[in-house]
């Protein structure tokens, strides 16, 4: 059930846990390692914008948007979901 995908594939309100970068998209690694975003870290999707560009994720106690290449160059697996209200 908890197989790694993309950041941009989680939903608002899931919780993921960062467990790589995708090889193809090397260029943002050190971006997003100068960010907070290295292996082991836990996450919260937010929101996304109404064209799904950008995500924004809260991560390490602060609030962060993510471009869709950014978050699609990130392994991730999800730990949670949260669903409000039903």
């Amino acid at each position: 059930m908890n197989n790694n995908q993309h950041l941009g594939d989680l939903a608002v309100g899931c919780t993921g846990r960062v467990v790589g970068y995708e090889t193809n998209l090397r260029r943002y690694k050190a971006k997003l390692l100068a960010m907070g975003l290295t292996p082991g870290t836990e996450f919260t999707v937010i929101r996304r914008a109404p064209l799904g560009d950008p995500i924004e994720i809260q991560v390490r106690g602060f609030k962060l948007s993510l471009r869709k290449d950014e978050a699609n160059a990130l392994f991730v697996i999800s730990i949670a979901d949260h669903q409000e209200g039903v």
